[in-house]
């Protein structure tokens, strides 16, 4: 355990700086993986409906992925890779003539 008043608080910040970086990461596989069913549902079955999934679920993501760089939680590359991916399932999906 700290013995003085400095160390301590750093304990507190980086137990709470963790929790919110667990927060965030834990929302953003969610996210992910709803983007890529849509994906895959859309490319079963093609619809109005599914392509608005499609884009809201993207959408979402994008967001998440964003305010998670931002904060810290996420490094600005793997965000980037992230990105990429969501891009290119959406692409094959929406658009099954694009290279994936």
């Amino acid at each position: 355990m700290a013995n003085n008043t400095s160390s301590k608080k750093r304990i507190e910040i980086a137990e709470r700086n963790r929790l919110r970086n667990r927060s965030y990461k834990s929302a953003l596989r969610t996210l992910m993986k709803r983007c890529f069913t849509a994906c895959s549902a859309y490319s079963g079955e093609s619809g109005e409906a599914s392509r608005e999934a499609v884009q809201q679920s993207l959408n979402a993501a994008f967001s998440k992925i964003d305010k998670a760089v931002k904060v810290g939680a996420l490094h600005r590359n793997t965000g980037a890779h992230q990105k990429s991916r969501l891009s290119a399932a959406a692409k094959g999906a929406l658009d099954p003539t694009a290279e994936a």
